[in-house]
């Protein structure tokens, strides 16, 4: 088993971070081997998992520069089986280079993976919340991808511009086997009436792109959970953080049915 997943989605808040530092944290847990690339300049998937930008000298821009290997950049992360290479602010500098060298720049990403992937079994890819040539990047090296959606107002708004950049990689030869693995549904308040309609446009417009449990075919939604929100400046998962919180537990359900290849 190997497989590369990219959470994707252009619009920033929609707990893309979240969903990639814990899932990848949920597949650690089944003890399979995780790696987590922070893609994104914001870097808050490297501190999410409680390390300090400054502290770590080389990161995913040294290894898109060439001047190191991936191998040379990962982390050990405080869980068993997961790993992670990390981001900083100089990411935002790399378009630039992107964009000098026109020659196969959307598969540099995907070349750098495949020379550490007989040493994982998931890589899990944070991108950043624009559609420029680093997200690109991140949809080319995946097999599939996640996209999380706010059910809060104008949570569709722009779905229609990824999906259609997904296709356009297919069409285009530069990643013909991409997959929308799923819509995750993030955010969702029961009590609240606009997140109980968005769901219920998704449900009716996306319902086969939806997560679903494996045991009572129930959708997977991520609730909005205080628990799920504070982790992050604790420096942990949560899974680490509170393991039986309804966020740990809605991620756990993700990673189940992954796994289970649904």
């Amino acid at each position: 088993m190997f497989e590369v997943i990219t959470i994707a989605n252009q619009k920033g808040g929609v707990g893309k971070t979240t969903t990639a530092v814990n899932l990848a944290a949920s597949l650690a847990a089944a003890e399979k081997r995780v790696l987590l690339i922070d893609f994104d300049a914001q870097a808050n998937a490297t501190t999410s998992l409680g390390f300090r930008r400054n502290d770590i000298e080389f990161n995913i821009y040294h290894v898109l520069m060439g001047s190191k290997k991936i191998s040379e950049v990962i982390q050990k992360t405080d869980i068993p089986f997961m790993d992670l290479v990390s981001s900083d602010i100089g990411l935002v500098g790399i378009e630039k280079s992107f964009y000098a060298n026109k020659s196969g720049r959307e598969l540099i990403l995907k070349k750098k993976i495949a020379e550490v992937a007989d040493s994982y079994d998931f890589v899990i890819i944070d991108s950043p919340p624009a559609l420029g040539p680093l997200t690109v990047n991140a949809l080319a090296a995946a097999h599939s991808v996640i996209i999380p959606i706010q059910c809060e107002y104008y949570a569709l708004q722009g779905l229609a511009q990824l999906l259609n950049t997904i296709q356009m990689l297919k069409e285009n030869g530069i990643n013909s086997s991409l997959e929308v693995r799923g819509l995750l549904p993030t955010m969702y308040s029961a009590q609240n009436n606009l997140s109980k309609q968005v769901f219920a446009d998704l449900s009716a417009h996306f319902d086969s792109k939806l997560f679903k449990n494996i045991d009572d075919d129930s959708y997977i939604i991520i609730p909005r959970n205080v628990k799920l929100a504070e982790s992050p400046s604790f420096g942990k998962p949560i899974l680490l953080y509170d393991a039986k919180s309804s966020g740990s537990v809605a991620y756990q359900d993700l990673a189940q049915t992954i796994l289970q290849g649904a």
